[in-house]
C-alpha cells in the first residue's frame, strides 16, 4: 500500500468520524458548531485580505 492509498484512507476514516460525531450532536450543539465554523471562515478570509494588502504596499 502506498502512501497515497494511506492517506486517502485515513482522511476517510477521518471523514466517517466527524459525520457519526455530527450525528449524535443535539440541535443546539450543531447550531454552535456551525457558528463557530462561519466565523473561522471570516478569519481565514480577513487573514487572507490583510496579507494582499501587505503585498500591495
Amino acid at each position: 500500500m502506498g502512501m497515497d492509498d494511506k492517506l486517502s484512507n485515513k482522511a476517510r476514516e477521518l471523514k466517517d468520524k466527524a459525520k457519526e460525531r455530527v450525528d449524535e450532536m443535539t440541535d443546539e450543539e450543531r447550531k454552535k458548531a456551525k457558528a463557530k465554523a462561519e466565523k473561522a471562515k471570516g478569519n481565514i478570509k480577513q487573514a487572507g485580505e490583510k496579507v494582499k494588502d501587505a503585498f500591495k504596499e
